[in-house]
């Protein structure tokens, strides 16, 4: 009996330990993802153009779409295929690019389904800015109120993180109000720095300084 109990705890802990590891590589692993993608987006976002641009922007999206299809429970998966697809879209432009901008719209609100939270509120900040930067009714389902609820929920998470207040600075400098636009360009500009993220935020700066350029000008 002794060892037939004996013999059960091995078990229950191997299998435990083994479910352990597979939650702890499965965490691993979308880390690396995430880091991975982050560093291959601000890449071809701010240094490629044209056609180099464009094909990287497609190998992006199979790859973000990847990972959502192997861990569709996973917010940052989503939000990033969501992030992939919008600024792909901004880079495209013509007819394309709405139809883009609409599968980001509906990855972001799967993201929000999952956890609003994730990534520091990223999924209310970039569907905020894809509600204000494209057109709405009846050529696209832009709205600017809506982008308003969603950047503001956006800065309730991470109020002092470059992105959300860049996007609510530039949300403000498109509503023509200047004052409210230089304050949060400011708020983004004294952000602190992402280590892990420096070409991004080299490039973030240097749109923050050229929003507080375009500012000064309008007052």
């Amino acid at each position: 009996m002794k060892k037939t109990k004996v013999i059960a705890f091995f078990i229950a802990g191997f299998l435990s330990l083994s479910v352990f590891s597979a939650e702890l590589y499965s965490s691993v692993n979308s880390q690396q993802r995430l880091h991975d993608l982050q560093q291959r987006w601000a890449t071809v976002n701010y240094t490629l153009k044209d056609d180099a641009q464009e094909k990287a922007f497609e190998q992006l999206v199979a790859d973000a779409q990847q990972w959502v299809e192997q861990e569709p429970e996973s917010a940052p998966a989503h939000i990033w295929l969501g992030i992939v697809k919008s600024t792909y879209a901004g880079a495209k432009g013509g007819l394309g690019a709405l139809s883009l901008a609409k599968e980001s719209r509906k990855s972001l609100e799967k993201a929000l389904e999952i956890d609003p939270n994730a990534l520091s509120g990223s999924a209310y900040a970039s569907l905020g800015t894809l509600y204000y930067k494209v057109p709405g009714w009846p050529f696209g389902f832009g709205d600017d109120d809506k982008a308003e609820e969603l950047l503001e929920k956006a800065l309730a998470i991470n109020p002092n993180g470059i992105d959300p207040n860049y996007f609510y600075a530039d949300y403000w400098f498109e509503q023509g109000e200047y004052v409210k636009a230089e304050s949060y360009a400011n708020k983004a500009l004294a952000a602190a720095p992402r280590p892990d993220r420096p070409l991004a935020d080299e490039f973030r700066r240097k749109e923050v300084e050229q929003l507080l350029a375009r500012i000064k000008r309008e007052q």
